[in-house]
């Protein structure tokens, strides 16, 4: 029984799919499923049905999992352990980043910082806020870039920056003519919000009291703003975009941009990781990393 093996049954597990599992592991879908059944053959039992689509973990195998995912964290932190007493940037570190943050801070930072650091393996994700709290609960992840919400007391959290919510206007949109947009102004637009679960949608929707708006058949809920901003641009209606996507836009595009009348709605983004982090030396690293790259008046 070897750590390697106990690393390929949690990814089928997780991935429930062995060409998956194999290129998540980056090896051949052969070696992974033999080296799961040597695993196999040596307890004794079988850990995955295979005759199941998708694949599902039988009785014995749900145990051999619980175990297994024990033994992989306690391995994990003790090589972490050992690399924060070295003061390394070595070893894997994944970092879970939401959809409404990642597209615009991650380019900001990341390539330069790969190029000066070769030998660090800094892997992202994109996450919602739920879906990063039980992943970093769990082990899953080591770090979570995210908005500041109520429910992340038990979690260390360290800001990163401040950031406004502005709006994106048609030009054959009423509100085009105004100069800055109030909360009022909003109702029976035709307004693009991000379905539910974003917390980007959920911050909009309690500051601008958007409750009846959301629901009325002129509100549409989809996934992505970069959607929504293409729409836009193509001439119907209102979306909203972070403060820091805006040196991403051209000339034409920043004609769209409103800002909201006092008082502006606002989030606050934060690195999280939980109460029994490790890898300190690396995470001062990444956060310091990310300040540099942000406009100064969004640090305070």
């Amino acid at each position: 029984m070897t750590l390697q093996q106990l690393e390929y049954v949690m990814a089928l597990y997780r991935l429930k799919h062995f060409a998956k599992a194999a290129d998540e592991c980056n090896v051949t879908q052969p070696t992974l499923s033999s080296m799961i059944q040597k695993l196999e053959n040596e307890l004794g039992v079988k850990i995955f049905d295979r005759k199941q689509q998708p694949i599902q973990p039988t009785k014995a195998g749900r145990v051999v999992i619980e175990h297994a995912w024990k033994v992989l964290t306690r391995a994990k932190k003790l090589k972490q352990t050992i690399e924060e007493e070295q003061k390394t940037l070595t070893g894997t570190f994944e970092v879970a980043v939401l959809p409404t943050i990642a597209p615009y801070l991650i380019p900001r930072f990341f390539p330069q910082l790969m190029k000066e650091h070769p030998e660090m393996d800094v892997r992202i994700t994109e996450m919602k806020t739920d879906e990063m709290c039980r992943a970093i609960r769990k082990g899953n992840i080591d770090a979570g870039i995210l908005a500041q919400v109520s429910g992340l007391e038990e979690m260390n959290c360290t800001t990163l920056y401040h950031e406004q919510f502005l709006a994106y206007v048609a030009k054959e949109d009423p509100l085009y003519a105004c100069k800055f947009i109030r909360p009022a102004d909003l109702s029976g637009e035709y307004l693009w919000l991000l379905d539910e679960g974003h917390c980007f949608r959920d911050q909009l929707v309690k500051f601008c009291h958007l409750k009846s708006a959301s629901l009325s058949k002129k509100s549409y809920n989809l996934g992505s703003i970069e959607t929504f901003m293409r729409i836009v641009e193509n001439g119907k209606g209102v979306t909203f975009i972070p403060q820091l996507a805006l040196p991403q836009l051209n000339e034409e595009q920043r004609k769209l941009v409103r800002s909201f009348a006092h008082p502006v709605p606002s989030r606050e983004i934060v690195m999280m990781t939980s109460p029994n982090f490790i890898r300190h030396t690396l995470l001062e690293m990444l956060v310091n990393r990310i300040r540099e790259s942000i406009p100064e008046e969004m640090k305070k």
